[in-house]
C-alpha cells in the first residue's frame, strides 16, 4: 500500500480519520464498516491482500459503493492503522499509573505494543515516515509520553526516548514476524534447520579465521536453539534502553546534556 503523493490528500484523510461529516448510506455502509472489515482482512491475509474490490467482497457490497466513503487504499490504510490502536489503553492515564516510576511504565508501554504486533503483524507493512494524525494515534501518544512526565528530562527528550523505545520494539517484531515466515515457508522449525545446517557449519568452518565468531556464535545458537531469538533481542534489547535512559537522566538538567557540553 505505497502512497502516491500527487495523489493523497491530507485534510481529506484528516476528515476521515476524525470522522468529520461521516454517516452511514442507507445500506448501512460506513466508514466505520470498511475500515473494520480491512481490519480482519489483514489479520488474516495480510496488507497486501487488502484492496478495495476484496473488502467490498468481504462486506458483500460493490466495489464502487465503498468510495462514496474511503477514497481509496491509501486513505484506508491510514484508517486502519489509526484503528488498530483504539483500546490499546483503557485510559490515557493507563501506562503513567503502573506502579514504580518511569521504568515499569516504559516497560509497560513496550509490552502492550509487543502484543500490539502480534495481532496485527500487517502494522509493520503499514507503517510510514510520516504519523497518522487521527484520535488513536493520538490518545497513544498522549498516554505513553505521560509516563516520562517529571522525570527531568526535556521534551525533545522525552520524544526521542519514546521513540527509541518504540523503533526497537517494531525492529523486534518484525524480525520475529520474519522468523515465522521463514518457518512457514521452509516448513522447518528452527531447531530442525539448526540440526541440519550445524555439522556442516563445524566442518566448512576455519576457528582460527573466526575465533570470535565462532565462539560467540555458537555460545548464542546453542542458548537460541537456533540462529537468533527475536523475542530475547526484544526483552534484551528494552533493557538496556532503559538503562540508557536512566544514565541520561542522571546526567542533570536538560541544559547540561547538550553536545557542546559533551
Amino acid at each position: 500500500m505505497a502512497k502516491k503523493e500527487n495523489s493523497f490528500d491530507p485534510g481529506r484523510i484528516l476528515e476521515l480519520l476524525w470522522r468529520v461529516g461521516a454517516k452511514p448510506s442507507r445500506t448501512g455502509l460506513s466508514v466505520d464498516a470498511i475500515v473494520g472489515a480491512a481490519i480482519e482482512l489483514a489479520d488474516g491475509h495480510g496488507l497486501e491482500y487488502v484492496s478495495m474490490r476484496n473488502v467490498a467482497e468481504h462486506l458483500g457490497v460493490g466495489a464502487m459503493s465503498l468510495y462514496t466513503h474511503v477514497p481509496g487504499r491509501e486513505e484506508l490504510a491510514d484508517l486502519m492503522i489509526d484503528e488498530s490502536l483504539a483500546g490499546l489503553y483503557s485510559h490515557v492515564d493507563e501506562p503513567s499509573s503502573v506502579p514504580g516510576g518511569w521504568r515499569p511504565a516504559l516497560r509497560f508501554v513496550a509490552e502492550r505494543n509487543w502484543l500490539l504486533y502480534q495481532r496485527h503483524s500487517w502494522l509493520l507493512d503499514a507503517e510510514g515516515a510520516r504519523p497518522v494524525l487521527g484520535p488513536h494515534t493520538n490518545d497513544k501518544y498522549e498516554a505513553e509520553l505521560r509516563t516520562l512526565v517529571d522525570t527531568g528530562l526535556s521534551d525533545v527528550e522525552i520524544d526521542s526516548v519514546l521513540t527509541l523505545v518504540l523503533t526497537h520494539v517494531s525492529g523486534t517484531a518484525r524480525a520475529l514476524a520474519g522468523v515465522a515466515r521463514v518457518r512457514e515457508q521452509s516448513g522447518m522449525t528452527d531447531a530442525q534447520w539448526w540440526s541440519a545446517t550445524a555439522p556442516i557449519i563445524e566442518r566448512v568452518m576455519d576457528r582460527e579465521r573466526f575465533p570470535v565468531s565462532s565462539r560467540v556464535g555458537t555460545a548464542a545458537a546453542a542458548s537460541y536453539d537456533a540462529a537468533s531469538d527475536p523475542v530475547h533481542a526484544y526483552r534484551f534489547g528494552l533493557e538496556c534502553i532503559l538503562d540508557g535512559v536512566e544514565a541520561l537522566m542522571s546526567r542533570g538538567q536538560p541544559a547540561d546534556r547538550s553536545p557542546a557540553s559533551d
